[in-house]
Formats: C-alpha cells, structure tokens, sequence
C-alpha cells in the first residue's frame, strides 16, 4: 500500500491536518494507496520554498548550467523508465504500449528540448539616435517570471505536467506542482528524480488535493504565485482567472475542446480511418485534442461510418499489462458515469448508436474497473449536448455535409477552437478550408503530430496564451528592455 505524500524544499512531507484520500487504480477499482491532502499550511510552505529558491543557487545558475541539470533529469526519468511507466499505468489504467512510446518518453524529452532551445534563442537590440547625435542601444534581457502555479491534468499525467514545468525551470523559475487527485503517482516520483539530479531544494514541489477548497484553490489564491498555467476544463480555468486577476497575475490556460474532424471525398479513405481511430479512441477518448464531432461528405458517408465501425469494433479493451491491449478504461467509474450519461442522452435525443454505447463484459478480476465501450452516432441534431457539449470520452458523431462552405460552417459553430483534423488529398482545398477552421491547431492528413517548437494553444473558449518554443519563453519570463545612451 503507497503512502503519496507532498514534495516541499527538497523532501517528502506529510499533511499537519492528517487529512488523506484514496488513489484508486481504474483498472479493477483496487486502492493503490492514500495521498496526503495539502490544507494552506502545506500551499504556503510549497510557496514560499519556491519563492526562497529564486534567491539561492538557482536564481544565480547560468543558462548553461540549469540546463545541464534539466538534462539530468531527463536521464534520471529515463534510468527509472520501468516505474515511470507502472506508475502512469497504475493512475490512469492506459496501456502500457501508449505510455511506453508517449507518456515517458516525450515527458523526459520536455525538459531536454525546452533547456536547449533556452540556450539558442537569440534577443534583440535596436540602434536609436538622440537628439545629440551621440546615440543610444536598446537591448532585451529575458528574466525569470518568478513561482510558476502549475495545475495539471490527469489525462496525460506527466506529459502535460513536465510540458509545462520543463521551460519553466529551463527560464529559471520556480514551481510549485498541483497534480490532479485522480493521477498523483508520477509527479510525485519525479520528486526523487529532481534531487538525484541535482535540483536544489524548493525549485520542484508538489502539493496534492482537489480543486475548491483544498489545494488548488489554495494555490490559486496565494499572493506569491507570480503566474499559472493550466490544463483541463473551461469551467475551472473560468475559476483560474478569477483567483489570478487579484494581483494581476498571469495565466496560460489550455481549456476544453469539442473538436470537429472534416472528411472530405478526395481523402485517403485509409489514411482517414487510421487517424481518426487514434483521434476518437485513443487514451479510451481522454485526450484534449480529441476528435468528438466528424463531418463527413455525403457521397462518402455510408463506407466512412462502415469502416470506422469495423475499426472500432476491433479494439481490444484490456489492462495496460496485456500486450495485445490497445484500450483502456476510463480514469474513473465518477467519469464514467459523467460518459455514460451523454451515451443515454444520444439515446433520448434519437441517435442511432452504430456501434457501443455502454459496459462492455469484462472477466471478474477486472469488473470494478471503469471500463467503457466505444461508441459512435449518426442522427442527431447539431443542438444535441451530444454534439455541442465535451464528453471526454471514446465516442463520436458523425454528419455528413454536402459542400465545402458548409463543413466549414459546422466545424466552427460551436463556441470551442482547440484543435481540428482535414482529409483531404486536395492541396489547395486543404490550405484554403485550414485557413478558415477556428482553431488553435489545425492537422491536415494526420492528428497528434507535435513539434514541440510550435505555437500550442486554443482559441475562442479553448483557452488563452500560446506555449511551446518560444512562445513558451513569452509566458516564462520577463522581457526587460535597457536602453543605454551613449
């Protein structure tokens, strides 16, 4: 049984409260042990370790040398590969063969591509006359924004957190980690790294709880947090701004999404049908960049929704130990029954279920996971919460459209922009029809494909501020400009 305490100032620390909650593993609804809830006594010392820790050896590192250190750690995750990856498959019950080739290795790579990038990324610096004539030199310095609040999610546990504390320590801040209650094992795990590594005490913490009050309002609510970033639902990060205008602190929000996917009749029927399995049903539906909604045009209709059910229908639901397992369960039986909800309402709003649409059979071992099938819709109205509302689940409608003007028009009514996917062979038709998607990415004949140097983030209620290269460089720090007269 696991003991899953608070990372502060460089050790492993329990509640004063005493106050703990269960970590349940969604595989088979077991207890994989009891994690310390932070009440503010646990926030405040996260703080102001982090706050201390700007003023000691980190605060005078040069770049080159934080970032030797972050490229230890990297290599630390990557020794300890093996319990990264049972640890992430104990929270979220993915399969191992998804964890193995994303989860760990790209959350290690975060902190080394952000720490070179750092180190690469030119500043600026402008000749001015005076009035004089002897002139003067504006230049800009890049600084440390200061304590980074960093509230992640449990979908892609260390993926999403290391996304966001890799360029924040590369700048030469401080963080303080508010992991979700569901996924607390790796951010936690990753403590012992960041010692091992060399990290001096207070750079890295983590404090554990829940949202309204525990830990992360408490976070939210503190004066010595300088700035936040945040990845999860648009109502939350509603609640983010609100605690973060006092003081007028920053915030980098990556909100909900209901993402549309357009097929076109000039697709790769292959190629459309690979990818949009992966974008529907992949991480059992639990990915942010998901695709919900598919329009899909009409003379093609029939054999896209034919051969997306076949796809579907082969899957293999199994536990994250099972080789030939490509589908997991949900992260929770409380988020499965928020799923299973929208499958009823699909349902009563008249949907034809083409395939799912409720709890598959699972041996005995396994039945008190939260387990799911995935399910797809044809039928219903574009007012259905069906189609309008993110499920965060393995599911998806689909519609067909009959010209270009009106798959555009679909693809954008809805008051989300995060992501969107296009099929279609057509060049011009593909660059012309992303031009006018309102998203904050846009895949063409592909999903899921990231260059960490580019820009990352939604649009209209799917977010505010952008991160990755040096967008992420933006949020970070702060960009002071000297002008010096000659």
């Amino acid at each position: 049984m696991k003991e899953i305490k608070h990372f502060i100032n460089g050790a492993f620390v329990g509640s004063v409260n005493g106050r703990t909650f269960e970590d349940i593993n969604p595989v088979n609804g077991q207890l994989i042990g009891h994690v310390h809830e932070a009440g503010r006594a646990e926030v405040d010392a996260a703080v102001q370790a982090a706050r201390a820790a700007l003023h000691g050896p980190w605060g005078k590192m040069s770049v080159d040398e934080r970032a030797a250190i972050l490229h230890r750690v990297a290599d630390g995750i990557t020794a300890r590969f093996d319990e990264f990856l049972d640890a992430e498959c104990l929270d979220t019950g993915k399969p191992g063969s998804l964890a193995r080739h994303i989860d760990i290795p790209r959350g290690a790579a975060n902190f080394k591509v952000f720490a070179d990038l750092l180190k690469n990324v030119p500043g600026e610096a402008f000749e001015m006359g005076t009035p004089d004539g002897s002139g003067a030199i504006n230049y800009a310095v890049r600084r440390p924004k200061g304590v980074i609040g960093v509230i992640s999610p449990w979908n892609l546990p260390l993926l999403l957190m290391t996304w966001k504390v890799g360029p924040a320590l590369a700048c030469g801040n401080t963080v303080v980690v508010k992991p979700s209650e569901e996924t607390p094992l790796t951010a936690t795990l990753l403590g012992e790294v960041m010692q091992t590594a060399g990290v001096p005490p207070g750079v890295y913490n983590v404090v554990h709880g829940f949202g309204g009050d525990s830990a992360g309002a408490f976070l939210t609510e503190h004066p010595d947090v300088d700035a936040f970033t945040f990845t999860g639902e648009t109502g939350t990060g509603e609640l983010i701004m609100r605690a973060a205008a006092k003081g007028v602190r920053q915030v980098s929000l990556e909100l909900g999404g209901k993402n549309a996917g357009i097929v076109f009749a000039d697709c790769d029927m292959d190629k459309a049908i690979e990818g949009t399995l992966r974008s529907a049903f992949a991480n059992c539906g639990q990915v942010c960049l998901g695709t919900e909604r598919l329009y899909v045009e009409r003379s093609i209709f029939d054999e896209f929704v034919a051969r997306l059910k076949a796809g579907a229908e082969n899957l293999v639901i199994g536990p994250p130990n099972d080789p030939a397992s490509n589908f997991g369960p949900l992260v929770s039986l409380k988020h499965r029954e928020k799923v299973l909800s929208y499958y009823q309402q699909a349902i009563d709003d008249g949907a034809t279920v083409v395939t799912g649409g409720g709890v598959p059979q699972m041996p005995d071992a396994l039945s008190g996971g939260a387990w799911i099938q995935p399910t797809i819709w044809t039928g219903l109205a574009d007012d259905s919460a069906v189609v309008t509302e993110e499920i965060f689940g393995p599911c998806c409608h689909i519609r067909p459209f009959d010209s270009e003007p009106e798959a555009i028009a679909l693809a954008n009514r809805l008051p989300y922009g995060l992501s969107a996917t296009l099929w279609s062979e057509n060049v011009g038709r593909a660059h012309r029809v992303a031009a006018q998607l309102e998203a904050g990415i846009v895949w063409v004949n592909s999903w899921f494909l990231r260059d960490l140097r580019t820009a990352f983030g939604g649009s209209k209620q799917s977010g505010i501020g952008r991160e990755g290269g040096v967008h992420s460089l933006e949020f970070y720090t702060e960009l002071k400009n000297i002008c010096v007269k000659l």
